[in-house]
């Protein structure tokens, strides 16, 4: 039922947007690159200054997406791994969130309103996550706590490729030759 919503409203923004002459936004689907690095199938590789997550598909290929990082005093690097994944997932802000931000709920459940939008990737058994986001327009900024937001379709499109205890790679930089832009 949520879908329909969502998809309804979607397309009643997309004709206001049409008939008034706004801009409307389009989203582009994830760009499959080449890429040299030695990382298994199935892996995901989280480059921090590039902002960008890649989903390694196997034979020198992959397919990558644009994320918000944390903001540099929360970016991390390290190896970890896919824990679980949740379809619509509710939201507790960290103790630490909260000491910096007194104001924020205790909980928000799942649905519209829940910051991390329509799916999570949980990783290892930290407050980490791959995350969709209610606000698109910090994609390919450095605006979380070190989760790494993603646009709503393209957390929904990685949920469905990766699975549970898939290695998860948080790098700072991705060799220049290990990835050949596409143009």
């Amino acid at each position: 039922m949520c879908a329909g919503r969502g998809s309804f409203l979607a397309t009643i923004f997309l004709l206001l947007a049409m008939l008034t002459g706004l801009p409307v936004p389009v989203h582009a689907a994830p760009d499959i690159v080449p890429i040299t690095a030695s990382y298994p199938t199935g892996a995901i590789v989280v480059v921090n200054k590039e902002r960008r997550l890649y989903y390694i598909l196997g034979n020198g290929h992959a397919l990558r997406y644009p994320i918000a990082v944390g903001v540099p005093k929360e970016q991390w690097t390290g190896q970890i791994f896919v824990q679980s994944k949740q379809k619509n997932p509710g939201w507790s802000p960290t103790p630490d969130m909260r000491r910096r931000n007194p104001g924020l709920p205790q909980y928000i459940p799942g649905g519209p309103r829940s910051p991390l939008g329509s799916r999570a990737i949980y990783l290892g058994w930290s407050n980490y996550r791959i995350h969709g986001t209610l606000a698109p327009g910090s994609i390919g900024q450095a605006a979380s706590n070190g989760c790494f937001r993603m646009h709503n379709q393209d957390v929904n499109d990685l949920y469905e490729r990766v699975h549970i205890g898939a290695p998860v790679y948080v790098i700072e930089e991705l060799a220049t030759q290990r990835v050949a832009e596409q143009n």
